[in-house]
Formats: structure tokens, sequence, C-alpha cells
């Protein structure tokens, strides 16, 4: 009787958070162009010999990416890009309830490119106003939105691999984005193109 009071006292406590979770999601998903999105906690309970200390609760993250198309788990229903984009809402969307010191997102652009990517380098620069936000990224879009611009490259000598970490400086960076837009050989209409982007994102 115990466990059932402690389980079902904490599986309210769960749905309360889970609508909480759905309105911030409602609002960090249309700035990353998926103002179409519907998102969902959905919260079912275990077989109970799957019961734990941590309740009878098994949480999903339901996102419907389109009007009018069905509702289903984030990490199977959710294209490349969209997964990317669904997965920094919802980390923004948790962060709210602290205040932490640091976000690190791993190719969260992944996917994207052009004006979406845009939006999201944009996001995540809003982000950075209330934590630091530390972003690894090859998306140019995202990158020249960033306060610093760290280039990390991977050398072989021999049988030794090492990577090593460089921060950019102003003339260094925009040579970077070049190189990202360009490819391999940087051409004046790439330095070109780095420059709006740069002066776009006011960095």
């Amino acid at each position: 009787t115990t466990y059932l009071d402690v389980a079902g006292s904490l599986s309210k406590g769960r749905l309360k958070a889970a609508k909480k979770l759905d309105r911030a999601m409602a609002t960090e998903l249309p700035p990353l162009a998926l103002d179409k999105a519907t998102f969902e906690t959905v919260l079912s309970r275990r077989d109970e010999d799957a019961w734990s200390g941590e309740g009878w609760d098994k949480v999903a993250f339901h996102i419907a990416t389109n009007p009018g198309s069905a509702a289903g788990p984030l990490h199977k229903v959710a294209s490349g890009g969209e997964l990317s984009r669904g997965m920094l809402a919802l980390k923004v969307a948790l962060s709210q309830n602290r205040e932490p010191a640091s976000l690190i997102f791993d190719e969260v652009d992944s996917g994207v490119g052009g004006a979406v990517a845009d939006k999201v380098g944009e996001r995540l620069a809003r982000l950075a106003g209330g934590a630091q936000v530390i972003v690894v990224t090859h998306s140019p879009q995202v990158a020249a939105r960033a306060d610093h611009h760290w280039l990390i490259l991977k050398r072989t000598q021999g049988s030794v691999s090492r990577t090593t970490v460089e921060e950019l400086d102003t003339a260094h960076r925009r040579e970077e984005i070049a190189r990202m837009l360009a490819g391999a050989k940087i051409t004046d209409e790439a330095r070109a193109a780095a420059d709006s982007l740069l002066q776009a994102a006011g960095t």
C-alpha cells in the first residue's frame, strides 16, 4: 500500500510536469521552423513486474511534425533535421527549471541548412544570453552567430593522432566560415558570403 501511495503521488507529479513541458515546447518549436509541429509528453504505466524505485511510469516524447499526421515517438517520427531541432527545443525547455552553468550541443544543427540553420543559430545565440553555450557545428550559419570560435583539428603523425583546439581571431574566423561554405578551395565569393553572415549575426 505504501508503494502504491508513493508511486501514485510520483505519477501525479510527473503528469503535472509533463503538461508544463508541453507548454514550453509549444513556445520553443516555432522559432526553429517547426511552427506546425505538436509535441506531447506521454505517460503510461509499466507492467507490474517492471515497477521500481522510480515508480511505475514509462515516459515518451511524441511529436507530429505536420498537421494531420499522426504523432509518434520523437526519435522515430522526426526526420534528421527535425530530430535535431526537436532535441534542441527539448533541451532548452528542460533547462528552464534551473539555471545551467553551461549547455553543450553536439551537431544539434545536423540535417538542416540555409534559413533553418540560421534560425537554429539565432536560438542558440539567445540562449547564450543566460548561460554558457558550447556548440559543435559544421554549419556556417550557426558558427557565424558565436561570440567565440574554436577550430578543432585532428592531426596524424606516424601512428599517433592528436586533436587540437585553436581559438580563431577575426581574420581566421572569416576564413574558416568561408571554408565551411565553399569546401577545400576558398574563393573570394565564399569570403564575401562569410562577411555577410558575420555582419547579419552582428558578430
